[in-house]
């Protein structure tokens, strides 16, 4: 099923949660609504859903518009991020309960709900924790639960708000590769709320960035980091130095700087190199963090006009070694790529 918003604008009083959103997403695709807090992503969730009413907008599902259809009738199954599991339910009776309560004409026969379940529980790898309940799994197995149970009705639209966001950071990183996994062998048109950018980038096929209810960017994540559209995208996706205009004096910058712009520039795409003696060195080595096969180091800018400004540099761990750096080693740096933005 096809998504497409048509100027969606929700106010809360005289907070203005979204402002003339317009947003087509086609049928299959898994998309992160990437943000910071208060940004709008989940009243845009919600509003597609049908659990919130925008004041003034469309939503069309496959071309129809839903705009003042019930969420019952949207076709729409909904994750949320503390699962809303049934206490009192066994992990089979959760996953059939939208089942059950199906209309009776068009409610499966027990024998048919009972080969559903089974089958979404051996998808999300958790029928052999049928009759367990909720109290006797980890949170990873909730939120699977959680999943089964939101995809036994045959939902046209997955809608997931922050799934992994109350998990510790080794369960959300299975997670994140399971969820892509299934995504793409249902098929079905997935949304994801997040404010972690690593999880968006890492799973979905597209990502859309909010900021203050409007839209800064959307695209493939390495269309977003490689080519961000403005300073909120540049530092939000990713690490990234700033470099005000007066700070870029004595750096070697790939092009000429356009006046009165600031140099957003991602650690990797910086050269380090020792310093051949105290004239031609652009900063002192302060510090530097691993990162797994990567080596963050922390500089520190030579200037007479801006003691204390930092600037990061990536590289992989093998060549960190072969530089055999020292803290307080001074070193040259050229910028292979820069970003410009006022």
């Amino acid at each position: 099923m096809s998504i497409i918003l048509s100027d969606i604008s929700k106010n809360f009083g005289r907070f203005s949660a979204l402002n003339h959103i317009n947003l087509e997403i086609p049928e299959g695709e898994l998309v992160a609504l990437l943000g910071p807090s208060g940004c709008g992503k989940t009243t845009l969730l919600r509003i597609i859903a049908g659990l919130e009413q925008a004041d003034s907008g469309r939503v069309l599902l496959s071309g129809e518009d839903k705009t003042e259809q019930h969420v019952s009738r949207r076709g729409i199954g909904f994750v949320f991020q503390h699962y809303a599991l049934f206490r009192h339910m066994t992990v089979f009776d959760n996953v059939a309960f939208g089942l059950r309560v199906k209309p009776k004409k068009i409610r499966p026969s027990t024998g048919d709900i009972h080969r559903k379940v089974h089958a979404l529980l051996e998808l999300v790898q958790l029928d052999w924790l049928h009759d367990r309940f909720p109290d006797q799994l980890s949170g990873g197995q909730r939120q699977r639960v959680a999943l089964a149970r939101a995809l036994a009705v045959e939902p046209s639209v997955l809608l997931l708000d922050e799934p992994f966001g109350a998990l510790d950071a080794s369960v959300r990183k299975d997670l994140r590769l399971w969820l892509r996994s299934l995504h793409y062998e249902l098929n079905v048109t997935s949304i994801f709320v997040t404010h972690d950018q690593e999880e968006a980038m890492e799973v979905a096929s597209r990502v859309v960035v909010l900021n203050h209810g409007c839209i800064e960017q959307q695209g493939a994540p390495s269309e977003i980091y490689d080519h961000p559209a403005n300073a909120f995208v540049s530092k939000f996706i990713g690490q990234t130095n700033v470099l005000q205009f007066d700070q870029q004096e004595g750096l070697l910058l790939p092009n000429t700087p356009p006046d009165g712009k600031s140099a957003h520039v991602r650690p990797h795409d910086i050269v380090l190199a020792k310093a051949s003696n105290d004239d031609n060195a652009h900063a002192v080595l302060r510090d530097w963090q691993h990162l797994g096969a990567l080596i963050r180091i922390e500089l520190e800018k030579i200037s007479p006009y801006h003691s204390g400004l930092s600037i990061f540099v990536e590289m992989p761990n093998e060549q960190f070694k072969q530089l055999a750096l020292k803290k307080g080693d001074k070193v040259t740096l050229q910028i292979q790529r820069a970003h410009w933005f006022h």
